[in-house]
C-alpha cells in the first residue's frame, strides 16, 4: 500500500476517537478538533517528499507537522491532550487505529472485535474487555480495508468473508455484514515479536523435558507428526517450535491459508492460497498448492491445517517419500483426529472403502501429539500417541504420555501430572538408526512431573 493510502484511510466522517476514552477525555471539542487537525495534516502534507522516509523518521515527521498546525491555530491544550493527538494520529496514519496500543503489548495473544464499540482480548488465556473503541462501523471497516489490501485480499458485500495476516505474521480473520449481524466482526491470532521455543514452553509446564526431547527426536528422525487440538490450543505455535528441529540442510515447502509459520531454516519455501476473485474465478486451494508442492522436490511438506479435501493428498505425501512432513488439525482428542483425517478423505472425492481410507492414515502417520486449552486458560499437550498399524478395520494407537488432570485449586488453576505410561513406542528403533539416544528412564512410569 503506498504512503498516500495509507495517509488517506480515514475519511473526514471518521473522527478519531481517543484509544482510552479515560485518558484522551472524549469531549465532543476534542474530537472536533482532532478532525480538524487530520484535515489540515492531509492537506499540507507533502506525499512526494514523504514517500521515501523511514517507518520512525516519518512518525517523527508527523509530530513536528501536528506540533506545528496546534501552534499555527492557536489551540490551547494541556500536556496530556496534545501527546493523545499526536499519538491517535500517528496510530490511524500509520497503523492500525485503536488497535495500535493491543498489538504493542507482548500481553495480548487475541484481540477479539465484535463491532465498533466492543473490543476484547485474551491476556494469559483469560478473555477481558477492554475500553478502546473506533469511532462507528465505517470507521472500523476502512482499517479492515487497509489490512486485507495489504496482503491482496478484499472483504464487501459480495465476499464478506476474509483471511488475512499482519506483517508480523499475526492471523487476521473478518466477518461483516450482512452476516455479521451487530457490525464487522475481527478476529486477529496474535504472533509473538519473539517466537517461543520449547524452553519457553518447558519453563511454562506445557510439557516435560523428557517430552520435548522426544518429539524433537521424532523431527529429526523423520516421523510423520500429526498436531491435534481445539481452537486456541497452541497447534500453530508448537508446529512451529517443532520445525527448528529439522536440519538445515533440508528443503522444506510450507503451505497455508494466510501466512504465519516462521521457520528458521535457510531453504524454505512458502506458499499461500488465493481466494476468487469478485467474477468468482482464480482461487487457488491449499489441494492445489499440496500437489504442486509435489513437483517441486521437497524434503518435508509443512502444512498449516489440513481442513478439506488436501487430506487426501498430504497422506499421500507423507506415504511416497516426503517423510517427516507435518500438519495439524482441530480434533479434541487423538481418535477424534483419525476420524476428522477420514471425513477428509471422503471430502476428496477419493471413492474409498473406510478400511483402505484407515490403512492408509495408519501408514503415512506416525505420531499424534495433542495440545488443548485448560479451563484455567494455561496450554498443555495432553498426551504424545504412537499409532500402530491396523487391527481388523480399526487403527492401532498407543499412548506414550499423557497429562492426568486432578482437579481444580481454589484459585481456579488446573492440577495434575504428566506421566510416561510405561509403553514402549515401536518408534524408538527408527530413532536409534538416526543416532537419536533416548535416556533409558525416559519411559519409567513412576516418575511424576506438575
Amino acid at each position: 500500500m503506498s504512503l498516500r493510502q495509507r495517509l488517506e484511510s480515514v475519511s473526514a466522517e471518521s473522527a478519531l476517537r481517543p484509544q482510552v476514552a479515560p485518558d484522551a477525555g472524549a469531549s465532543k471539542a476534542y474530537q472536533s478538533l482532532k478532525m480538524r487537525i487530520h484535515q489540515l495534516l492531509l492537506s499540507r502534507i507533502d506525499l512526494e517528499a514523504m514517500e521515501n522516509l523511514a517507518p520512525e523518521r516519518l512518525r517523527e515527521e508527523l509530530r513536528l507537522m501536528v506540533e506545528r498546525l496546534l501552534a499555527e491555530e492557536n489551540v490551547v491544550v494541556n500536556t496530556n491532550e496534545r501527546r493523545d493527538l499526536v499519538r491517535d494520529i500517528q496510530y490511524e496514519m500509520l497503523g492500525l487505529g485503536p488497535i495500535e496500543p493491543l498489538l504493542a503489548d507482548p500481553t495480548v495473544s487475541d484481540i477479539l472485535i465484535n463491532g465498533s464499540q466492543q473490543i476484547y482480548v485474551e491476556r494469559h488465556g483469560k478473555i477481558e474487555l477492554t475500553n478502546i473503541t473506533f469511532s462507528d462501523d465505517a470507521h472500523l471497516m476502512k482499517i479492515i480495508d487497509k489490512i486485507v489490501s495489504r496482503v491482496g485480499r478484499r472483504v464487501d458485500e459480495s465476499s464478506p468473508m476474509v483471511d488475512a495476516r499482519l506483517p508480523d505474521g499475526s492471523r487476521v480473520n473478518a466477518i461483516i455484514p450482512p452476516l455479521a449481524l451487530d457490525g464487522p466482526v475481527v478476529s486477529i491470532r496474535r504472533f509473538a515479536a519473539i517466537p517461543l521455543t520449547i524452553e519457553k514452553l518447558i519453563e511454562f509446564k506445557a510439557l516435560t523435558p523428557g517430552m520435548a526431547e522426544l518429539l524433537a527426536g521424532l523431527v529429526r528422525a523423520k516421523v510423520n507428526i500429526l498436531i491435534s487440538g481445539g481452537t486456541g490450543s497452541g497447534k500453530t505455535t508448537l508446529l512451529n517450535i517443532l520445525s527448528h528441529n529439522i536440519p538445515e540442510d533440508e528443503r522444506i515447502v510450507t503451505i497455508e491459508d494466510a501466512a504465519e509459520l516462521q521457520l528458521q531454516q535457510p531453504h524454505v519455501v512458502r506458499l499461500e492460497t488465493r481466494p476468487p476473485n469478485i467474477e468468482g474465478k482464480g482461487e487457488v486451494t491449499q489441494r492445489s498448492l499440496v500437489r504442486n508442492a509435489l513437483r517441486m522436490r521437497p524434503d518435508r511438506i509443512i502444512l498449516g491445517e489440513t481442513r478439506g479435501a488436501e487430506a487426501f493428498d498430504v497422506l499421500q505425501a507423507m506415504n511416497t517419500g516426503h517423510e517427516g512432513s507435518m500438519t495439524t488439525v482441530h480434533a479434541n482428542t487423538p481418535r477424534d483426529a483419525l476420524g476428522r483425517m477420514e471425513n477428509m478423505i471422503g471430502m476428496s472425492g477419493a471413492n474409498l472403502p473406510p478400511k483402505v481410507a484407515r490403512a492408509q492414515i495408519a501408514s503415512a502417520i506416525g505420531v499424534i501429539v495433542q495440545a488443548s486449552r485448560l479451563a484455567d486458560g494455561k496450554r498443555k499437550l495432553m498426551s504424545i500417541q504412537e499409532i500402530t498399524g491396523m487391527e481388523g478395520d480399526m487403527i492401532t494407537m498407543q499412548e506414550i504420555f499423557t497429562f492426568r488432570q486432578q482437579g481444580i485449586s481454589e484459585a481456579g488453576v488446573v492440577q495434575g501430572q504428566f506421566a510416561a505410561t510405561g509403553v514402549r513406542p515401536h518408534f524408538a528403533d527408527r530413532l536409534r538408526s538416526f543416532g537419536i539416544r533416548l535416556p533409558e528412564d525416559m519411559f519409567d512410569p513412576t516418575r511424576r512431573f506438575e
